[in-house]
């Protein structure tokens, strides 16, 4: 910024001095008067200094206000009503910046020679004679040494600079864009200037001259801190790859990049240090424990009558940035109720091949004992980048099969709620995270969606009799899409507000349970058991508001509050569907110990399709213990 303002007051006082050489000079008016090519930015002359006081004290008095009375010639009197200056000023300081200000502001409106001539101050007014002048403009600009790539790509456009009037902040708009694409193609020292500077009356001519200076190229990475993140891994996943050309946007999207791996802690911006044409970047990183390892226990009512308690659970192990080379691998258990188990496991691998594409795989099995068992494996390419978020291309299969004997199908008259069946789908996602701290942020955006599509095939299973499936579509298009959004709001020094907005959608001719999403539970609609819901297409908004007692504590009260089709699997039939809008309140605390970070989360829960509402017999609890080492 400081060349671009050297740059733009030796551009103006040439200016002003080729006016002030062809312009004729005016006579002194007096004591307080400027002429008016004397310099714009001068500062308006002070008022008279007020008279003698007696000797003897009298209370101070306060600044009395004045009315400010502005003159100009005949031609720019229109222009300054335009402007809408006030009329009315507190005191005299107000009113001398009043004056500054709409000078400027003229002057910014390629009225170069704008100044304020005379001021003459009252009692209870101020009058003020403004010099306008006239309104300067680009004869031409003509490209001097630069290409017209980079003119191109810093938005320079010949007829923008022709006949049009002369702005000061257009032009040094102008050299910010050449000069961040000189910086970005190996050139962090060029400087811009205009060169054979011409003046006809009003018109304004040159050429835009770029020095672009000596060529830097990248030398490589220096870590510095306990970070035990391999600097191969990081050159890669940065792309600051020794011997390009320096780029100082780059450097700049390495902090938001740096940010997204939860295995690292940036201290501070990178900085960089340039010798012999050499540009060595340093990360300043600390080690953060990210391998993680939960247990949660949960207890609720029976469902089947029976009196006590059923206990549900989840145990998650993750392991990130393996060796120190990104990698990541997962495995999460949950029994979700006395019958219903899930297995999900997932392995990312950064960089493959140099590149900085991501190739992950996950492997998603359901278990339902006695009814079905659905499996799904993915495989994703991703692309992070550091301002446009995370893209992701996938290809995912999903099969279920039914579990119960033959003999159970033998005398059926209608077809099951479960059928065998395969889906298999490509599709695209993206994600962007802008969050301070990815564990616990205060502030920051994180979004996220996905859509897919693909043919799903309805296999005939031998034990059920083939007259069943008449008049079913074996093969069909369908359709699915997932989104989330999360804003967080720093409330105070402690406080944060959390919004969050995620659904799903399932889109096709023909649903059985097996199909269907499962909603319910600590981690999708709080109050409700696992999976209790069944469903084509849900949406959940919650509020949650977080009372931080330490970096990692906090006390939170929250209200989720679902829409959805809630399918009905009591029937034979698979036809019972019907629109519930559930609700979930509670509160909960978290808080480090020795042993890790400790959770408790109680909650209630209301909905119209299960005939149930808030009811401390029907309350959820959940505790569970974190350890990140």
């Amino acid at each position: 910024m400081a060349r671009l303002a050297t740059l733009f007051l030796c551009g103006c006082w040439l200016v002003l001095l080729s006016i002030g050489l062809a312009r004729a000079q005016t006579p002194d008016a007096g004591p307080g008067v400027a002429v008016p090519n004397a310099p714009g930015l001068a500062s308006p002359p002070l008022p008279p200094p007020a008279s003698p006081q007696p000797a003897a004290p009298k209370a101070r008095q306060l600044s009395r206000p004045r009315i400010l009375k502005l003159e100009a010639e005949p031609g720019g009197q229109a222009l300054v009503r335009r402007l809408h200056p006030r009329t009315t000023v507190p005191d005299s300081l107000t009113a001398l910046r009043t004056v500054r200000e709409l000078v400027l502001a003229l002057q910014a409106d390629a009225y170069l020679t704008a100044s304020a001539d005379e001021m003459r101050w009252g009692r209870d007014t101020v009058r003020v004679r403004l010099y306008v002048g006239e309104q300067f403009q680009w004869a031409y600009l003509h490209n001097g040494n630069l290409g017209d790539g980079l003119l191109t790509r810093a938005g320079y456009r010949e007829k923008f600079f022709r006949r049009t009037p002369w702005h000061p902040a257009d032009w040094a708009a102008l050299q910010e864009r050449v000069l961040t694409e000189a910086e970005n193609q190996g050139y962090p020292f060029a400087t811009i200037g205009i060169d054979s500077l011409r003046m006809s009356g009003r018109d304004i001519a040159g050429r835009v001259v770029l020095k672009r200076g000596p060529a830097v190229y990248f030398d490589s990475l220096q870590i510095v801190g306990t970070s035990k993140t391999k600097k191969r891994f990081l050159t890669k996943y940065l792309q600051l790859m020794p011997g390009q050309p320096y780029s100082q946007q780059r450097v700049v999207a390495a902090a938001a990049l740096l940010r997204q791996l939860p295995y690292v802690r940036l201290r501070a911006e990178p900085e960089v240090r340039f010798a012999k044409n050499r540009a060595r970047v340093y990360l300043l990183l600390d080690e953060r424990p990210s391998n993680q390892f939960d247990a949660i226990v949960g207890l609720l009512p029976n469902t089947n009558g029976a009196s006590g308690v059923q206990f549900t659970g989840d145990v998650t192990i993750n392991l990130r940035n393996l060796r120190g080379g990104g990698k990541q691998v997962g495995l999460q258990w949950r029994k979700t109720d006395a019958i219903s188990q899930l297995l999900d496991a997932s392995y990312l691998h950064p960089n493959i091949f140099g590149t900085p594409l991501e190739v992950g795989a996950t492997f998603n099995l359901y278990k339902q004992t006695g009814n079905y068992l659905t499996i799904r494996p993915r495989l994703q390419v991703s692309y992070p980048t550091a301002r446009a978020g995370r893209l992701t291309f996938f290809a995912e299969q999903r099969s279920s099969r039914l579990l119960l004997d033959s003999a159970a199908y033998a005398n059926l008259g209608t077809l099951p709620n479960y059928l065998d069946s395969e889906y298999n789908s490509y599709g695209l996602g993206y994600s962007r995270a802008d969050l301070d701290d990815l564990y616990f942020p205060h502030r920051g955006l994180f979004v996220s969606a996905q859509g897919g599509v693909g043919t799903k095939t309805i296999r005939r299973n031998a034990s059920i009799s083939e007259a069943l499936y008449d008049g079913l579509a074996l093969r069909s298009t369908q359709y699915s899409f997932s989104g989330r959004a999360e804003r967080y709001w720093a409330l105070g020094r402690q406080g944060v507000l959390l919004v969050r907005a995620r659904g799903e959608g399932l889109f096709n001719q023909q649903f059985f349970l097996n199909d269907l999403f499962r909603l319910g539970g600590l981690n999708s609609l709080r109050g409700f058991q696992e999976n209790q819901f069944y469903t084509n297409a849900y949406g959940v908004g919650t509020i949650e508001l977080r009372q931080f007692t330490g970096p990692e504590g906090y006390v939170f009260v929250f209200a989720d509050q679902a829409l959805l089709q809630a399918y009905n699997f009591t029937t034979t039939q698979l036809s019972t569907h019907t629109l519930d809008s559930p609700t979930g309140l509670g509160a909960g605390l978290s808080f480090r110990t020795a042993a890790g970070l400790f959770q408790f989360v109680y909650s209630v829960g209301r909905s119209e399709f299960l005939n149930t509402g808030f009811s401390l017999s029907n309350s959820k609890i959940h505790f569970g213990l974190t350890s990140r080492f």
